[in-house]
Parts: C-alpha cells; structure tokens; sequence
C-alpha cells in the first residue's frame, strides 16, 4: 500500500472510533508566499496613483460619460426627409385583461378598445428634427416660433444640452427611436399634430 493510502485508512479508521490522530509531517513546509488578493489590488492601485494613472483613467471615465448623455446614439432608420409624406396614426389599443377599480368592481372589460386622445389631447405638436443637420436646426426653431412654443422639439441625433442653451428652451431626445419607430415616422423634420381622435404625420422636405 502505498503512502498516500495508508495515510487515508489511518484517518478513516480513526474517524470511525471517534478519535484525533496525529498523523505527523508528511513533507517539508513552506510559508504561503502568494500575495492576499486585496493586498495586491491595493498596491497596484496606489503605484497607478502615484504615476498619475489612475486620475488619467478617471478623466477618462468621465469624459466618456458626459460625451455619452450629450451626445445619445442616433435613431437608427430615420433619414433627412427626400420626399413629402403625410400619414395618420390611431393611437387606439385594445385591453388585454380586465381592469378593476381599488374596490373591486370592473372597470372595462378584455378586449375592450379605447383611444387616449378620448380622455387627453395632444397639448403641444411633436417635432422630431436631427441636430446634427443646420438646415433642420433652422427649420425646427422657426416651427417653433411659429407655434408659439407649442412646439416640443425631440431629436433624432446630436446633441440636445447644446441646443438647450442656445435656445433657452426644453428639448427632448427620442431615446432608442421609441417614438419614432411608434408613429412610423422614416424622415425628418417631422411634426406631429392631433386631428380628432388621430394624429397627423408631415414629414417635411426642406427647400
């Protein structure tokens, strides 16, 4: 039987009686000498500082981040407007599970269709315009002057804290082309409206 199997039954057979056995040295003994992992994080960390890393990466870091919020991803699939287009959206939706009021008591029932533009009207036009393009930047501002600012100007692209200062006024951005992919919109500018209970789509080409 070779060591390592002796090793073992003695141990078994002394765990089976309950009892410690000292099975003495088997090889010589080492120190660990491999480093804590923290210990060796800490340290990199503070050679990065006192080379001036680590604030290097840090500037880095914010510089990434304030360009990502003022610069959101462009919508994807929406072009400078080539040809006129006027559509209609019906923003109506059919219920796909009871609703209950807190008492208990049915409110509407599955299947039943409803239209939000029932119960809320659309208070401003919806602008959608690409910052990047002047000629829509121009064009959006002069909507806007136009309307009075009832006018909620949404990008597609560029950058909407740039034009919140110059202009002093709100301006949106349509985050992942949520709104755009909604209404179908394709072109840009475009502005949307309310015509009873639809809403009305122009996209606009520019002269």
């Amino acid at each position: 039987m070779c060591l390592r199997l002796l090793v073992v039954a003695v141990a078994l057979a002394a765990s089976a009686h309950g009892r410690a056995v000292d099975l003495g040295t088997i090889g010589p003994l080492y120190p660990i000498a491999e480093p804590h992992l923290l210990d060796d994080i800490r340290q990199r960390l503070q050679e990065k500082e006192r080379s001036g890393e680590l604030k290097r990466l840090e500037q880095q870091a914010r510089a990434r981040g304030v360009d990502t919020v003022s610069h959101p991803k462009p919508v994807a699939g929406v072009k400078p407007a080539e040809t006129a287009r006027t559509f209609y959206f019906d923003p109506s939706f059919m219920l796909d599970r009871n609703v209950f009021d807190d008492k208990g008591q049915l409110l509407f029932a599955a299947g039943t269709r409803k239209n939000p533009l029932e119960v809320v009207a659309l208070s401003k036009h919806l602008l959608f315009f690409d910052g990047r393009d002047q000629r829509q930047v121009t064009r959006a501002r002069e909507l806007i002057a136009f309307y009075r600012g009832r006018a909620k100007p949404i990008l597609v692209g560029g950058s909407y804290l740039d034009l919140m200062k110059a202009w002093r006024l709100r301006v949106y951005y349509d985050q992942q082309g949520l709104l755009t992919r909604r209404l179908g919109i394709t072109q840009v500018p475009a502005i949307v409206s309310q015509e009873g209970l639809r809403l009305r789509i122009d996209e606009l080409v520019l002269p």
